[in-house]
């Protein structure tokens, strides 16, 4: 017996709007289902996550493209057409295995939404149910304090990637009318309603129901600044007016905040959908020029890159602009929590003149996260992880730290072994290691991992040459238990084995 296929509408954004039934399917489902972009979000799972459970499968459905180019021989509808497909025979192969599917959609599972692409393929195939949500368009309507349509007037709905034209076209003849889809094609709605004549009727509203939810005349909108979920509404003649219901306080009037993040040591595939996420909705971009170079450039939001040595002068500038409401981002490479941006933020914060801003670190794949798994497995047991710079502790404790990490036996993750004025440090690291260790221990040397310019090696700690190694570059120091494993393909292996001998 087949299991059972639920579209669950979950409504504008608020949790609380999910219904009563949504709820209780959401949590009873075997697999959950949602729909994202590459960037790895998704509005449906955000707002179903307090209905969610432990244990259940979940299958992010992310779409092959959104709105550019494709190669594609049927061009973007083909590609999307795969997709569907594709997606479709994903949860079938659970369908057939007697397990209940719930497919999570914003809004309305049939209004503008991709559950419908399910529904079309597996419908006729297995048993299907659909569960309505409230509109987007319902909850803006909310959001303004005003009906859309009272009486024998006719509310039309049109999607804002008509052209113009047509949607000016449409507009002029109708009473009422709601645009959905905006972003990128706020400015040809805009110029659809203003050659109908009538921008001066139509409204703006910004993530209706959610806590960041905005609303404003249509006319006075920073076109730079339209998120995807947003929406223009034309109320009909006779609720003409002033909208009646006060918008959500905005960033400036709540208090601005500061997150730092962690991009990963390489590419964008290595960074979080949450510090993705993060970066999508800062106001203001903070950090060191070459990390601040990783993140793509949004007209809307303002860039401040500074040099590699000024941390505690970033970090108060970063706050400061969250004094004046800002949304800020510092960003760092790898972790941030790892020899980068988060302690350095956290002790500006720690100041009187701070302390009311609220700061949040959002964890990233560090570089020795990132160099061990191109080797194996060489953190498999205790490790730790020292700094080789001396511009912020002197060098005679990093000898001592040396020394001590390696009479413990433990593996050695080696931060900033090098740069250009620093031309030592590794030959005196070296040589304080071979103290404790066996010359033929494996050394692992990692250079801009995740980058083109990648190249990693394994030597022997005694044979480790100080020429090869620079900033762009960490090492591993194996313990006496790593070993090197040979691949039937004659690749080498590092890894560190989880039990210790007694």
């Amino acid at each position: 017996m087949s299991g059972t296929l639920y579209g669950v509408g979950l409504g504008p954004g608020d949790p609380e709007l999910v219904s009563v039934k949504a709820v209780r399917l959401i949590g009873a489902a075997d697999v959950i289902a949602y729909h994202s972009a590459r960037h790895g979000r998704s509005i449906a799972r955000s707002i179903a996550e307090p209905y969610l459970r432990p244990g259940q499968i979940e299958e992010q459905l992310i779409y092959p493209v959104t709105t550019e180019t494709v190669d594609h021989p049927g061009g973007y509808q083909g590609a999307m057409n795969a997709f569907y497909t594709t997606a479709a025979e994903r949860l079938a192969s659970h369908l057939e295995a007697g397990l209940n599917v719930v497919v999570l959609a914003e809004g309305d599972p049939f209004f503008y939404g991709s559950y419908m692409h399910m529904h079309k393929r597996l419908a006729h195939r297995y048993p299907t149910e659909v569960v309505p949500g409230i509109t987007s368009f319902s909850a803006a309507a909310a959001a303004l304090g005003r009906p859309l349509v009272e009486r024998d007037e006719v509310l039309t709905v049109l999607p804002g990637t008509l052209p113009p034209e047509q949607l000016a076209q449409r507009l002029s003849t109708t009473d009422a009318a709601v645009v959905m889809k905006l972003g990128r094609t706020f400015e040809g709605v805009r110029e659809g309603f203003e050659a109908a004549g009538k921008l001066d009727r139509a409204w703006y509203v910004e993530r209706a129901s959610s806590d960041r939810q905005r609303t404003s005349a249509l006319a006075d909108v920073d076109p730079q600044a339209v998120p995807y979920m947003s929406i223009a509404l034309m109320p009909g003649p006779l609720n003409e007016g002033e909208a009646t219901v006060g918008q959500a306080p905005s960033a400036q009037a709540s208090g601005g905040e500061v997150v730092v993040v962690g991009l990963g040591p390489g590419p964008r595939d290595w960074t979080t959908p949450e510090v993705q996420h993060a970066l999508s909705e800062a106001d203001d971009l903070v950090g060191y020029v070459t990390y601040l170079n990783r993140v793509p450039v949004n007209p809307r939001q303002k860039r401040h890159a500074s040099d590699n040595k000024v941390e505690s002068e970033r970090s108060a500038f970063a706050l400061d602009l969250a004094l004046r409401g800002r949304r800020v981002v510092v960003v760092s490479s790898g972790d941030p929590g790892v020899f980068a941006m988060a302690s350095a933020v956290l002790e500006v914060a720690d100041e009187p003149a701070y302390k009311n801003i609220p700061v949040r670190i959002l964890p990233g794949v560090s570089a020795a996260q990132a160099v061990a798994a191109r080797a194996g497995a060489p953190l498999g047991h205790d490790f730790c992880t020292i700094s080789l710079s001396d511009r912020l502790k002197p060098w005679d404790v990093v000898e001592q730290r040396l020394d001590a990490v390696a009479a413990a036996d433990l593996v050695i993750a080696i931060y900033n072994p090098a740069s250009k004025e620093r031309r030592q440090q590794v030959a005196l690291a070296r040589d304080i290691v071979l103290r404790h260790r066996d010359p033929a221990t494996p050394v692992i040397v990692g250079r801009a991992i995740g980058s083109a310019q990648e190249k990693l090696t394994v030597v022997e700690l005694g044979e480790l040459d100080p020429e090869i190694v620079d900033m762009r570059t960490l090492l591993i120091i194996g313990s006496s238990q790593t070993r090197i494993s040979t691949r039937p393909d004659g690749t080498s292996v590092v890894w560190t084995p989880r039990r210790y001998p007694a």
